[in-house]
């Protein structure tokens, strides 16, 4: 063993750290030499060739508790044994390469909350000159939607991208974004809530925006959370929606009441 080495030359032929080295020892990958009469422990061509395998095993990211029963395996087993750290690997890979799409949609927060299409209709609105506050309650109103009433969020976005087509429908959403800061009683909140339900009842592809999410979910709550978003600093537009609620009612549309079950 004289013509061996010792183990910070051999780390550094292996390419590890003497303390990566000594773990190695530590966990019986790798069996420690005697000491020779100088009493160094010195690293011959066997235990080499093991700390080799041992490192690459490593660096492959095969778990260091496998890695002894891989390096003693025969032929065939370490094949298979590889195979399934190699699929095992794969998944992992997957797993971080979908960890990283995901962090590159949340450094845009509406794609990663309401996904491409949404924000295409937001920037629609946008472009349209809705306030910006309109843009951003409708931002926070369709997360809740999407939230709460998953399978009918796609419908909903369908209808709405159809009723943006009518310079109609625009101005009245326009027109209930201006209301905001309004009085309570304001006589124009009647007048708005009046025009606006009889455009819905009028266009009952338009009314599609209000009943679509409301008739996919099983109670008010969920309808009232999303439907009267944004209106606990707008009382104005609270009675505005009362009003045009209870004009749809009258009408024989459907709409949840907030107190019902």
């Amino acid at each position: 063993m004289r013509n061996g080495v010792t183990i910070g030359q051999a780390a550094a032929f292996v390419g590890v750290t003497v303390k990566t080295v000594r773990h190695y020892h530590k966990l019986d990958l790798v069996e420690e030499p005697e000491r020779d009469s100088s009493g160094y422990r010195r690293y011959g061509s066997a235990e080499l060739l093991r700390l080799v395998r041992v490192r690459t095993l490593a660096a492959a990211g095969v778990p260091l508790a496998e890695i002894g029963s891989l390096v003693d395996a025969d032929a065939t087993l370490f094949a298979a044994a590889l195979a399934d750290v190699e699929r095992q690997l794969t998944e992992r890979i997957e797993e971080l390469i979908a960890r990283r799409h995901t962090l590159h949609r949340l450094g845009d927060g509406d794609r990663a909350l309401l996904g491409d299409r949404a924000v295409a209709l937001l920037e629609r609105m946008a472009d349209l000159s809705f306030p910006a506050d309109e843009v951003a309650n409708a931002r926070e109103g369709w997360v809740l939607a999407k939230a709460l009433v998953p399978e009918g969020f796609d419908d909903y976005l369908t209808h709405l991208e159809h009723a943006l087509d009518d310079p109609r429908y625009v101005a009245l959403i326009k027109r209930a974004a201006e209301a905001a800061a309004w009085e309570t009683d304001d006589p124009r909140i009647a007048e708005l809530a009046t025009a606006m339900a009889d455009h819905y009842l009028a266009n009952p592809a338009h009314l599609k925006i209000v009943t679509a999410l409301q008739a996919r979910t099983d109670t008010a709550t969920r309808y009232t959370l999303i439907a009267r978003h944004g209106e606990e600093q707008t009382p104005a537009m609270t009675r505005a929606a009362a009003l045009f609620e209870t004009r749809l009612r009258a009408a024989g549309i459907h709409i949840p009441r907030p107190d019902s079950h």
